[in-house]
């Protein structure tokens, strides 16, 4: 039997490894350019055709036959970018793509994670059973607003934490008497992550809602006078909390505010309430485009965190080694 050199059996493995494309919905053009130069490689070629009534038609245009395909959507409002996520799946499934993995930078519904009145939805449970449905392989997502969210799914959930690139900026803020806050209760869990790190102190507030994005009364549990104060949380939507917040730690003697959010949803009045607030800084990840630019939101970029994990999925590596080597900081 003839040796066969390295280079035959580099090109052997070529050939039965299947072939990475990436792809990118309306919603997340720009991550997702992004993520795939990172990757090193290019998006691949989608065109949607749009009805006259609203409806419309992705489709792929080149071959996904038997390819690992990734495709980018990040399911922001309106709903019809969570359909078109659906509809591309279905696309790649129909088109017999090797597998499907859907990379959602925000995860929308998240919110909806649990039944806090009577007869009402579950909407993140539906989402899920609705990806599964349309053929998915394989959830790829960041700072899941509740970590149950991903025992809804009946395939794999990588679940990223946006701490392994906020906690670097943190470090090279290099502030002094530093205090992490939770904007309520909810998020105590995420902000403990981060307090338990960098090794500062907890804070948290404790707000009553009169109804939804109606802020009642607020209160700050801890010390916060002549702290330097940094305000975790997973995503930012009307902004009324987060400044509400910040207003009392200022008026309990605090040297600066800053907020650090995965998910810049940013509606309403949010520009405005954090422009005119006492926050020195916010700082959000690209999952969402801004809708404008403000000079107090400062974006940090997923996409070398997002390619990492595409390669690692692909090559069979350990994802959670990524949080490990980068900064030890997850949820625990």
């Amino acid at each position: 039997m003839s040796s066969i050199n390295k280079a035959e059996i580099e090109m052997l493995k070529q050939r039965l490894l299947p072939p990475i494309k990436i792809f990118a919905g309306r919603a997340s053009i720009k991550i997702a350019t992004k993520i795939a130069k990172s990757f090193g490689t290019e998006l691949g070629k989608v065109e949607v055709l749009n009805f006259a009534d609203g409806e419309f038609q992705p489709s792929f245009e080149e071959t996904v036959r038997g390819a690992h395909v990734f495709i980018i959507q990040s399911t922001v409002p309106p709903t019809d970018n969570l359909f078109e996520l659906l509809l591309m799946i279905d696309a790649a499934k129909r088109a017999s793509a090797y597998k499907i993995a859907a990379v959602i930078p925000y995860f929308g519904f998240a919110r909806q994670d649990r039944k806090d009145k009577a007869r009402c939805s579950i909407g993140s449970k539906l989402v899920s059973n609705l990806l599964v449905a349309a053929g998915v392989s394989r959830i790829i997502t960041l700072d899941l607003h509740a970590d149950q969210i991903q025992g809804y799914f009946e395939v794999p959930v990588d679940h990223l934490y946006g701490s392994s690139i906020f906690v670097p900026y943190i470090k090279k803020l290099n502030l002094d008497n530093l205090v992490i806050a939770a904007p309520d209760m909810g998020g105590a869990k995420r902000s403990n992550v981060y307090a338990k790190f960098l090794k500062t102190p907890l804070v948290f507030t404790h707000k009553s809602r009169e109804e939804n994005h109606v802020i009642g009364e607020m209160t700050v549990v801890g010390n916060v006078k002549n702290k330097n104060v940094i305000i975790i949380d997973d995503m930012i939507d009307t902004a009324r909390t987060i400044c509400k917040a910040s207003e009392i730690m200022v008026k309990k003697g605090a040297k600066s505010i800053r907020v650090i959010a995965s998910h810049a949803v940013l509606s309403g009045k949010a520009y405005e309430n954090i422009l005119d607030s006492s926050i020195t800084e916010v700082i959000v990840t690209d999952s969402i485009p801004l809708k404008k630019k403000s000079p107090k939101i400062k974006v940090i970029s997923i996409a070398d965190l997002f390619a990492t994990v595409i390669n690692n999925v692909i090559d069979h590596k350990s994802i959670s080694d990524i949080f490990i080597g980068a900064e030890k900081v997850k949820p625990e």
